[in-house]
């Protein structure tokens, strides 16, 4: 693997829906070959179907046995956050906190690849927190004020643990949808490209394939994907892959609109991102892993 210089790496969590999709897996794996980052461990995050935090908790660990490494895995919160009263929080909730509070040189970047509730219910649970991580998010329409084009996922997913993360003040690194939906890449690439690497190249094709057959994949455009999860771990490798601006959050509405709030904490939001970079970047790690290719 790649040598870099050991002060230029920084701790991350990767939460992240999993078993939602077939992109999040592609994610985690770019992370995991990447040597700038120390992976502390991996969240499971839902995706507002019942049992879905345990099905990413499931995939999480298919991914991580078929690469033959041992990171922990946390289960995360049940679903949508629940009234402050109410709330019972996860383990997930509680590494978190472990992690941000830890003394340590290297700092905490938190990759979001789904809804947020993980990281919104440890900034209810541990407010001390709030200004001792970088959160690096994958949703929301971003900053202008326009009707939503689709239902924006991760952050129609919680709307409320959106919304307390967006104005929580923390340092955060928006990358809304249309920027991640530019990660484009056709099956065949990831024929030639990812199935020959090894089981977990195999892993990673397979699941993408099948995803892509079955009728929760009836808006694809049948032979490419978008692998929009990829953008919070590529952000956390090289913060300059694209243009940003720094701008007050936005208030996510119910229909994942964005509504345009003066007052909030001020934010970076990713206008592009170099694609091809983070495509380029895991293939040729993913090829290095599999000993297709040597240092």
């Amino acid at each position: 693997m790649i040598k870099i210089p050991e002060g230029k790496k920084i701790r991350v969590i990767i939460d992240t829906d999993a078993a939602c999709e077939a992109d999040d897996p592609f994610a985690i794996v770019q992370a995991l070959l990447s040597p700038k980052l120390i992976v502390k461990g991996i969240l499971a995050e839902h995706f507002n179907e019942k049992d879905s935090v345990e099905r990413s908790y499931r995939e999480i660990k298919t991914i991580l046995s078929a690469m033959k490494m041992d990171v922990p895995v946390y289960m995360g919160e049940e679903g949508a956050l629940e009234p402050v009263d109410q709330a019972k929080y996860s383990e997930a909730v509680d590494f978190i906190a472990e992690e941000a509070l830890r003394t340590d040189d290297k700092p905490l970047y938190i990759l979001c690849q789904g809804a947020i509730t993980n990281v919104a219910a440890a900034f209810r649970k541990y407010p001390e927190i709030i200004d001792k991580v970088t959160v690096i998010w994958i949703g929301t329409h971003g900053i202008e004020e326009k009707p939503a084009p689709f239902r924006e996922f991760n952050a129609g997913n919680d709307v409320v643990a959106a919304n307390e993360v967006l104005e929580s003040g923390t340092d955060l690194w928006l990358i809304p949808s249309d920027v991640y939906t530019t990660i484009l890449v056709g099956l065949a690439e990831l024929k030639l490209k990812v199935l020959p690497c090894g089981e977990i190249g195999k892993h990673l094709y397979e699941n993408m394939i099948n995803y892509n057959l079955s009728p929760s994949a009836g808006w694809t455009q049948g032979e490419s994907w978008s692998l929009g999860d990829s953008p919070a771990i590529a952000a956390a490798i090289n913060p300059g892959l694209g243009k940003y601006v720094y701008a007050p959050a936005p208030h996510v509405n119910e229909d994942t609109s964005s509504s345009l709030k003066p007052d909030n904490p001020m934010i970076r939001v990713y206008k592009d991102v170099d694609s091809r970079y983070i495509l380029e970047d895991f293939f040729a790690k993913l090829k290095l892993f599999a000993g297709i290719d040597k240092d």
